[in-house]
This record gives C-alpha cells, structure tokens and sequence, in this order.
C-alpha cells in the first residue's frame, strides 16, 4: 500500500540539487516536486516546480458536472460542465494557497547558500527515493502529507 508523504532532500550545492530535481521527476508515485534555493544573501527562490497534477480538479468536475447536465439536454451538459468547471477552479485556488503556506514552512530549513529538493509523493516502497539520496549523498526526511498539510494550513490561517 502506498503511503503519501511530503520527502525533502537538502542540499549544500544549489547545482547538484538542479540535477537530483531531473532525476526526482522519474520516481514512482510522484506527484509533486519543487525546488527551494537560499541564496548567500538570504534571497528565497523556487526555480524548480512540477505538479503531475495541475488542472485536474479543473477538469474533473467539469467532466462529471458535462455528465450530470445531460440529462437535461445539451444546454444542461454545457451549463453542468461550466458549473462543475468553476467549482474545480476554485479548488485548485484553494490548493495553491496551501502550498504557498507549505512552501514558507519548508523556507525555514534552507540556509543562506543551501537548498532543499522537496517530494511529494505516494511511495509504494522508501527505495527509489532513499537511492536517490545516497545517490547525491543526502538524507531524506519524511513526513506524513496529512500531518504536513495540517502545519501548512495552521500556518496560513495565522499568516
């Protein structure tokens, strides 16, 4: 059985993070992965983000709201899907607000100079991503998503 876990990889050299993120986005159950630098002046970046699964909220409820209208004839499958479009648009706003949040909590472990590979992904077995890491010489740190996601929404509501 898969587990859902927020991985994060740190990095003394920004550089061999960029090539560990190319490698990261072979990994089995990856949904997302994202790349946070610090520079020597204490400038945060993310030059680096993927999300397998942008849009899809989007384009789900609007397919079964298409779906749902059709009994009502076309003008009902148009107005079901626009409906269900919207409503799955507004979803994926939501997410991104909480992955803002994540992405501050994450900030708070990359030092000035250093940066930080950060997984999200549903591993079937900890094997891939431990040998990515000891492939780059680091260590992975796991966290539950659902425990991650409930620090990231504690800390948007008190942002």
């Amino acid at each position: 059985m898969a587990v859902h876990r927020v991985v994060t990889l740190a990095f003394g050299d920004p550089e061999q993070c960029r090539v560990a993120y190319a490698d990261a986005l072979r990994l089995p159950g990856l949904r997302q992965v994202a790349v946070l630098e610090r520079a020597a002046d204490g400038t945060l970046d993310v030059p680096l983000g993927e999300n397998t699964e942008a849009g899809e909220a989007t384009v789900g409820a609007g397919a079964v709201g298409g779906l749902l209208g059709l009994a009502a004839g076309p003008l009902g499958a148009l107005l079901g899907a626009t409906a269900g479009a919207a409503l799955g648009s507004t979803l994926e706003a939501q997410r991104e607000g909480e992955e803002y949040a994540a992405m501050i909590l994450l900030s708070a472990d990359v030092e000035d100079g250093t940066s930080l590979l950060v997984l999200d992904v549903k591993e079937a077995a900890e094997g891939p991503v431990d040998e990515l890491a000891d492939r780059y010489g680091t260590v992975a740190r796991r966290e539950d998503a659902k425990d991650f996601a409930a620090r990231a929404r504690t800390a948007w509501k008190n942002a």
